[in-house]
């Protein structure tokens, strides 16, 4: 599941800008599709369409990534979850297919990536199905960031080393230093 869109900091829709040959965010479900097998993006159909792949709408659109992961939560058939933001264009298949492998070896919850600086990356991770009621809860008592709303999930740090996959492209100047290469 593919979860992403429009950036106030970006000032226009990420999903839309160029990573080499196609809008960045068919480039990341590409990837995703070819980890997990099939991808769902989470947004606007009518803006999302376009780029090929399913579109669920976006069960609270405008009020950030905790609220597309509750989509996604809500619209899976299956037990476990790839959530992907649309905006890391380095991420690879080989680390999405590691980081579902260990997701069936652990038990049901949230299985996050974590650098060596502690940083954890909720819009890279995978997340349970069971998952979606506590999350819920969260987010009716008002909490919008992702990782302020694990209270009482179980949650396995996924140690990673290399960072790069995680770059997020959310300003400007962001995306100037991946475009430069």
């Amino acid at each position: 599941m593919l979860v992403g869109g429009a950036s106030s900091r970006m000032g226009r829709d990420k999903a839309y800008l160029p990573a080499q040959d196609e809008p960045l965010a068919a480039r990341v479900a590409r990837t995703v599709c070819a980890a997990a097998g099939s991808v769902t993006l989470v947004g606007d159909s009518e803006r999302y369409s376009a780029l090929g792949y399913p579109v669920v709408p976006d069960r609270y659109p405008g009020e950030g990534p905790l609220g597309g992961i509750l989509t996604a939560l809500h619209h899976a058939a299956a037990d476990r979850l790839l959530v992907v933001a649309c905006d890391m264009p380095n991420l690879t298949v080989e680390f999405l297919k590691e980081l579902l492998a260990a997701a069936e070896r652990h038990p049901p919850g949230i299985l996050i990536p974590e650098t060596e600086g502690g940083k954890l990356e909720p819009l890279c991770a995978v997340y349970h199905r069971d998952a979606c009621g506590a999350l819920e809860q969260a987010y009716s008592r008002g909490v919008r960031k992702v990782t302020a709303a694990f209270a009482g999930l179980r949650v396995t740090a996924y140690p990673v080393k290399e960072v790069a996959c995680f770059q997020n492209l959310n300003t400007p100047e962001d995306w100037a230093r991946y475009a430069a290469g």
